[in-house]
């Protein structure tokens, strides 16, 4: 018996940096999307847990034993003293370290596969539990659909679907710290915001309200890597761009257009220009795909 499931994009649609707890853990306010894409996760019964991978990125992945779907895994299996393995195959179409959130989506999905093959229920809460032990992006990542992230992202509240709008990534496939990126920020030039409110499916509305939010982590990371605001700038530039903005810590950034040509012609002209780069345009909703 095996499974297989799309594991989404997560996009940081605004990201702001609230404060830091005494742990050093960075408290944050984020409206979030799941672009339809994505890396692909599939498992199978084994006797014992196992991992391979394939794709375009799978080189610039470590041991696939190292790999955070292997953790979820056994976390899984130690939460419920299961006795059966599995074997995780994951097709790595998403770059690495990227700021939209590969590893914890993969994650998360495999948490979901293997309670299918192994049969087990958790409770939502338990399953977020299990999630937050993986990763603070990973509770988010259950659900893969448009939500506010709070707290240290262990906070999840659900919004309205977003509008049908269509978002552009573009990635210049070089690495940025994350840890360096939170190091970077400038708390005195942080701007002051009253908080989201859900606008449903309103484009208009949602694009008022994000045109008054930011990337607090877009700054910093352009200090350190500032080929970032080259991809902002030529997102910018495209036809009938509503918003060019860095995800997470970076470096993908993304555009938001109206139709689906829109962000597809986008992609194309900007991958002409730099064919060395990654991109991808695809609907920010849509169900989960298999």
């Amino acid at each position: 018996m095996s499974l297989s499931k799309l594991a989404r994009p997560k996009v940081n649609l605004f990201l702001h940096v609230t404060g830091k707890r005494d742990d050093g853990y960075h408290l944050l306010e984020s409206l979030v999307c799941f672009p339809c894409g994505g890396d692909q996760i599939e498992v199978s019964a084994a006797d014992q847990i196992t991992a391979s991978v394939s794709g375009p990125f799978s080189a610039l992945l470590g041991t696939p034993d190292e790999n955070l779907v292997v953790k979820a895994a056994k976390l899984l299996k130690t939460h419920f003293n299961i006795t059966a393995g599995a074997h995780i195959h994951l097709e790595k179409n998403l770059p690495v370290a990227s700021g939209i959130g590969g590893g914890s989506s993969n994650a998360a999905v495999c948490l979901q596969l293997l309670c299918e093959l192994w049969n087990v229920t958790p409770s939502p809460e338990v399953m977020s539990d299990i999630a937050l032990q993986l990763g603070a992006d990973v509770p988010v990542c259950l659900a893969a659909k448009p939500a506010l992230m709070t707290g240290i992202g262990e906070q999840v509240t659900p919004v309205a679907v977003l509008p049908d709008l269509h978002i552009l990534l573009v990635n210049p496939l070089v690495a940025v710290s994350t840890p360096e990126v939170f190091k970077a920020i400038n708390w005195s030039s942080l701007p002051a915001y009253d908080g989201y409110e859900d606008v449903g499916t309103n484009a208009d509305g949602l694009m008022a309200k994000l045109l008054k939010t930011s990337n607090h982590l877009q700054a910093p990371a352009i200090s350190l890597l500032p080929e970032i605001a080259t991809v902002l700038k030529l997102i910018e530039e495209q036809p009938n761009c509503l918003l060019s903005r860095m995800s997470g810590s970076g470096a993908t950034c993304f555009g938001l257009f109206s139709s689906e040509g829109e962000a597809a012609f986008a992609q194309q002209r900007i991958l002409d220009i730099r064919p060395d780069w990654w991109g991808m345009s695809a609907a920010i909703n849509g169900e989960a795909e298999s």
